[in-house]
Order: C-alpha cells, then structure tokens, then sequence
C-alpha cells in the first residue's frame, strides 16, 4: 500500500522547550557538534489505491485540520515508497 507522511514541526518563531532539553542532554551524552534541536510529529498514512492529487488534496486538509496546529506548526506533505 503507498504511503503519505506528514511531517509536523513547530514554526521557527515559537519556542520549542522539547528541542532545548534533547540538545542540552546530547553534551552531556557525549554528542557533540550539534548547535539547535526541533522536535516534531511523523503521521505515516497507508491509503488504498494509487496516489493522485486529490488524494493529496485530502492528507494535505488532514494536516491542516487534525494533525497539525496552523497557528504554531508547520507540515509538510509526501508519499514515501514502500519497501
């Protein structure tokens, strides 16, 4: 079955208290090298039949309704090939 994902992430100008707590821990873990942390939300979607546009057009309204908050998130829209 084809795959549509949505990838879920605050907007750059809200803070993201998530993100600061795993990159104040990665220096203590050990890890360096890393200077900013966001952390976001994955939504895999298995839909039946091919991937039109419309179909799109549906996970794309989804987003903007369901599994995301337009007022501090962005998402992104993208069919994946299954393995």
């Amino acid at each position: 079955m084809p795959r549509v994902v949505v990838d879920v992430m605050p907007k750059p100008e809200i803070l993201d208290p998530q993100g600061k707590a795993v990159l104040g821990a990665l220096p203590r873990l050990g890890f360096s090298g890393v200077t900013d942390v966001r952390q976001g939300k994955r939504f895999e979607l298995e839909v039946v039949g091919e991937v039109t546009p419309a179909v799109l057009a549906e996970v794309e309204k989804m987003a903007g309704t369901l599994l995301s908050n337009p007022v501090i998130e962005n998402f992104a829209v993208h069919v994946e090939e299954s393995e």
